[in-house]
């Protein structure tokens, strides 16, 4: 754990977003990194326009894709050097990145960078207004699965109802008989609840997440908006929040 809190936070919410590693499922791994906890900060800025929070989205998503690749598996290889030949390593098994858009197209950009040959699989999944259920609309998965490993993107959750349903999407169609596959969440803030609700839907899947709003009303449900001013990030990604107030200038010291 750290000491590092995001400044600048509203009243009442600093204690909100310390890990708290102790009475998290083992499946949580909240990211202690004070680059991630400063970068967030700055995400929240209400000047931080498109192009700016772009870049800091893919910063903080570089991190995050470094501690969730940590234990990829690795199996020995031959690489030609100006010495001759030399021993090396190389990734063992396959990658998939699976954005859900609109917002999960935000970090796909630095998971790619880092696992250059990894698969590209789009899902689009949006929680209807009415009945707060996760809606599919757009699915591009392939038909045969020749990945062993799949990273699912999705920026902020707040109920985890969305990340749900693409976790089970890819376990129906990652698993067979004879073969299961291996599935990571990868997120840049989350509510409490969506944490606690996807790690008890599936618990065997590793929730990696920069920052946890960890506070909530009586009645149990988190505190809106979480992570005050970060908004939709699939809207102020593609500026159609309704906001033109914004200075690209802006500046990561500020």
């Amino acid at each position: 754990a750290v000491s590092q809190q995001p400044d600048s936070l509203p009243a009442g919410r600093s204690a909100a977003y310390m890990p708290s590693p102790s009475s998290d499922p083992p499946n949580v791994l909240q990211s202690s990194h004070p680059l991630i906890l400063h970068k967030i900060t700055q995400m929240r800025k209400a000047k931080a326009g498109p192009k700016y929070l772009n870049q800091l989205l893919r910063e903080v998503s570089t991190f995050l894709c470094y501690e969730a690749t940590a234990d990829l598996e690795m199996e020995p290889c031959a690489v030609t050097s100006r010495l001759g030949e030399e021993k090396g390593q190389r990734l063992a098994n396959r990658v998939a990145i699976v954005p859900v858009m609109r917002g999960g197209l935000g970090m796909l950009e630095a998971m790619t960078e880092m696992v250059c040959n990894a698969r590209v699989y789009h899902l689009g999944i949006y929680r209807d207004k009415k009945s707060l259920m996760p809606v599919e609309y757009y699915n591009k998965l392939p038909k045969r699965v020749t990945v062993q490993t799949a990273f699912v993107l999705d920026p902020c959750p707040l109920s985890g109802a969305t990340a749900i349903a693409a976790i089970d999407i890819l376990k129906a169609w990652g698993s067979t008989a004879d073969f299961k596959l291996r599935i990571k969440f990868v997120c840049i803030g989350a509510s409490q609840q969506a944490v606690d609700n996807i790690s008890s839907a599936h618990p065997d899947v590793p929730i990696h997440v920069g920052l946890i709003d960890r506070l909530h009303d009586p009645d149990g449900a988190p505190l809106a908006p979480i992570l005050p001013g970060l908004g939709d990030i699939g809207d102020r990604l593609f500026g159609t929040d309704g906001n033109d107030d914004f200075d690209e200038d802006g500046l990561d010291g500020a």
